[in-house]
């Protein structure tokens, strides 16, 4: 890791990165096979956000507030693909097998015991998951350049995608736009450090 501590891909513990080595990891592993109709692709750090504000705002739209320790866990779901600095594109995960699956599992497990995640409800996945399939479809729409309905054929998403960006009210620039991996690095970190001050 570039912070000198060394991670056992088979057999990880919650002491093999810092804070840092998770968020450049998350920066340089990119969405949808690394392909996107702007100059860059888009960081997993990035989409990590996105899901995080989208979970938000669907929580604010109830008259419910997000706590720091779920917004955290939104924030943190995608964070074993930083440490592998790998994200399977859905269409190949049948075809990676039970031996990647125990990987992606065993490396999750050790992000919720290093930051002290709760394991999800069925109710609180279910709305994770709802989240993460509108920032799909937006990204899908937005970041990728496919159509609405290329989204609702072959990524079967049902949900219609976003027009605006949440991320572009806190951060500015263009919206949509996939930032450069040091940038990403820097907004992800900011965030997981903010949030992991009011979980304690």
């Amino acid at each position: 890791m570039p912070s000198g501590r060394r991670l056992d891909l088979l057999d990880p513990t919650p002491f093999d990165w810092d804070d840092s080595d998770l968020a450049l990891g998350l920066a340089r592993t990119y969405r949808w096979g690394g392909h996107s109709a702007w100059p860059l692709p888009l960081s997993v750090a990035q989409h990590s956000l996105t899901v995080m504000r989208v979970r938000a705002a669907a929580c604010a739209s109830a008259g419910l507030q997000l706590s720091p320790l779920s917004a955290l866990r939104e924030l943190l779901h995608d964070a074993e693909e930083g440490l592998l600095g790998f994200d399977c594109v859905s269409p190949l995960k049948p075809f990676m097998g039970e031996a990647f699956k125990t990987l992606s599992m065993k490396l999750e497990a050790a992000v919720f015991l290093r930051y002290g995640l709760p394991r999800w409800t069925a109710k609180e996945h279910a709305a994770h998951k709802l989240a993460d399939r509108l920032a799909a479809a937006s990204e899908a729409v937005h970041v990728a350049g496919w159509s609405a309905q290329e989204v609702q054929q072959t990524l079967k998403i049902t949900v219609p995608p976003l027009s605006d960006d949440p991320l572009h009210a806190i951060y500015g620039g263009t919206p949509w736009e996939p930032w450069p991996p040091a940038l990403a690095a820097e907004r992800f970190l900011s965030e997981l450090e903010r949030l992991q001050a009011l979980s304690v």
